[in-house]
């Protein structure tokens, strides 16, 4: 199991999901090689943030903003 600072785990996140189209926080949490409480605490703050957004399609998902996706 890696350790990442906050910074490099949110680099990470905004990486990975430049790859899809949306995600789920336990997909996230498997591609980095994380536990999936740490992802669902940076999830949050790059929420929060502005720098992802959420989806609500009968399950949660997160996905970069569309300004962001093209870019």
């Amino acid at each position: 199991m890696a350790d990442f600072t906050k910074e490099e785990l949110e680099a990470k996140v905004l990486e990975f999901l430049g790859t899809v189209d949306k995600a789920k926080n336990r997909q996230i949490a498997d591609a980095i090689g994380v536990k999936k409480r740490d992802i669902d605490a940076v999830v949050a703050d790059l929420a929060n943030a502005g720098k992802i957004e959420y989806l609500y399609l009968g399950t949660s998902y997160v996905t970069l903003p569309e300004n962001v996706k093209n870019s």
